[in-house]
């Protein structure tokens, strides 16, 4: 019995879905190196991105070759670059939406404000300051002591 489509497609990116995995590709984009080369720039343990790697050369993402006791790695085709350009332009446009919602959300909301100078921050402590709502009365935090008013503009 053959293996649907989606189903593949979602078994490959769950081989994907490992940082080390995904940093191993990354590297690799510049072409061959050597695992010492993989190790001092990721910098974990050697049987864990050994572990990776044999996740990566099962699948057939990459490729290895021994010379003597140097073992590198490729990428086995230019598509998994490809792959990666695509998934850092997806994140960059997601990434900006987010931060204008940001941008939105940090925004002072007119009513809130309007409230807060009614209010004048009330349940300050401290006191020798003008009374809450009152022009020139600041609050403490606002100007810079914590728990007291200022008065002054």
């Amino acid at each position: 019995m053959q293996v649907p489509l989606y189903q593949a497609k979602a078994e490959f990116f769950r081989m994907l879905g490992h940082p080390v995995r995904i940093r191993v590709l990354e590297l690799l984009q510049d072409g061959p190196m050597p695992v010492r080369d993989l190790l001092a720039e990721i910098d974990i343990e050697p049987s864990n991105l050994s572990q990776q790697l044999a996740v990566l050369r099962r699948s057939g993402i990459v490729v290895s070759t021994r010379d003597g006791a140097t073992v590198t790695y490729a990428l086995a085709g230019g598509d998994v670059a490809e792959l990666l350009r695509a998934a850092r332009r997806i994140l960059t446009e997601l990434l900006a939406g987010q931060s204008e919602l940001l941008a939105e959300l940090r925004q002072v909301d007119p009513r809130r404000q309007a409230g807060a100078a009614v209010g004048g921050g009330e349940g300050l402590g401290g006191g020798g300051g003008g009374a809450p709502g009152e022009p020139g009365a600041r609050t403490g935090h606002e100007a810079g002591i914590p728990g007291r008013r200022a008065v002054g503009g």
